[in-house]
């Protein structure tokens, strides 16, 4: 870690034992705990409280308006809701906006058969069910996708085993690689942007109830890019297909509209399955050519799943799922 990664992580750390502890009182507080530290976000907990810095080439206007929405009362339950407003959560010079956050128990990746599938389909059926309070940005979702694409052609320029990640991705549609908006149908919802297991936690901490964390991606789009990374991990065989129909089925009856309520939902996952198929395969093939080692077991069954998309149609490229 640099002098200056080193500074910012005592910062935030800093800035949340301040709030987090009572005033003129003796301090008994654990050190601050770095839980994630990557370019696009440093996230520091001390006590109660969570600060975090996102990436400095954050639209503060963007951050500002979903900030405002996990405030918002339409989303009490759904999302976790910040402990700044818009105006306070960063000053106009700092390098990197910082917003600050209560502390919630995340799922623990020790214990996958306790994962809350179910329990996170529906709180994406409510957050896409619920009207956008005021105008929001888009869904960040297929420029994620693209930038880890883009991160990949870096890491490996020409590479072979590149190849089929790109055949699979220049295969997609323009509105899924984020260079088109998404069709007017489909993408009036609110969605997360960037669902997984590590974006629920319980609040209040230890026990509460699940609520979703993390609006960088948040905004209106297609809801079935939520559904994408559960659907594209089924259809490679990383996720149990009693996992699967668990999440599935809780989200249709949620009244989740990603899919229809009953029958097939592939055609409307499709697209989204295989952009976040190709998002991950090409993360893996960059992250491993920085590590200079071979895919690992999971990485491995996307790269195939990416290679085996990439010779099939549109809708037709997960059918194949167990």
């Amino acid at each position: 870690m640099t002098s200056t990664e080193t500074s910012a992580v005592h910062d935030l750390g800093t800035l949340a034992h301040r709030l987090s502890h009572p005033a003129r009182t003796r301090c008994v507080c654990e050190p601050p705990q770095v839980l994630a530290d990557r370019p696009d976000g440093t996230v520091v907990r001390s006590g109660t409280t969570v600060a975090k810095a996102h990436a400095p080439d954050t639209d503060r206007e963007a951050l500002a308006a979903r900030m405002s929405l996990a405030a918002h009362p339409r989303l009490t339950g759904i999302l976790l809701p910040p402990l700044t407003t818009p105006r306070t959560f960063a000053p106009p010079t700092a390098a990197r906006p910082v917003t600050l956050w209560p502390f919630g128990v995340p799922v623990d990746p020790a214990d996958p058969g306790a994962a809350p599938w179910a329990d996170a389909a529906v709180l994406l059926a409510r957050l896409h069910r619920t009207a956008p309070p005021f105008p929001l940005p888009p869904m960040r979702g297929p420029v994620k996708a693209a930038r880890a694409v883009s991160r990949m052609r870096t890491a490996l320029p020409r590479h072979a085993s590149a190849l089929p990640v790109l055949a699979a991705w220049n295969a997609l549609p323009a509105w899924a690689r984020g260079e088109a908006p998404m069709p007017e149908a489909r993408g009036r919802f609110l969605c997360h942007g960037d669902l997984h297991l590590g974006q629920l936690v319980r609040h209040p901490a230890p026990h509460g109830p699940w609520l979703l964390i993390d609006v960088d991606d948040m905004g209106t789009g297609d809801p079935a890019w939520d559904l994408a990374r559960p659907a594209a991990w089924y259809a490679a065989g990383l996720l149990p297909p009693e996992d699967w129909l668990s999440f599935l089925d809780a989200y249709r009856s949620a009244g989740g509209p990603a899919v229809p309520a009953d029958g097939d939902p592939w055609p409307g996952l499709d697209v989204p399955a295989r952009a976040l198929t190709v998002q991950t395969a090409a993360l893996a093939l960059a992250k491993c050519a920085a590590e200079q080692r071979n895919p690992d077991e999971g990485e491995a069954l996307m790269l195939e799943s990416c290679a085996r998309i990439a010779t099939l149609p549109p809708e037709s490229a997960v059918e194949g799922a167990p």
